[in-house]
């Protein structure tokens, strides 16, 4: 007999069969519709002006979020996330 509830629902990866991860996109899709929809009929959902969108964006580009890398930069971000490759048997 099993003690709890989600034991025997396990599978053998250790994953259990709960939540949106587990689900069909298509049923995620249409759980996250249904919430639009409701939270736009009962007037919770915020709608972007163009002056906020316009706002938002000025916002990112200040504080560095929207960063565009140079050369320089871009080859070493890519030299650091490969510097364990030949460890892992993915060398060049």
């Amino acid at each position: 007999m099993a003690n709890t509830r989600y034991e025997d629902d396990n599978n053998s990866s250790g994953t259990s069969n709960r939540g949106f991860a587990s689900m069909d996109p298509e049923r995620v899709r249409e759980i996250a519709s249904k919430g639009g929809r409701a939270a736009h009929a009962s007037g919770n959902a915020h709608e972007f002006t163009s002056e906020e969108a316009r706002e938002a964006g000025r916002a990112a580009h200040a504080s560095g979020n929207a960063h565009e890398f140079t050369s320089e930069e871009a080859r070493e971000a890519g030299a650091l996330s490969h510097k364990n490759d030949d460890r892992n048997g993915r060398g060049r």
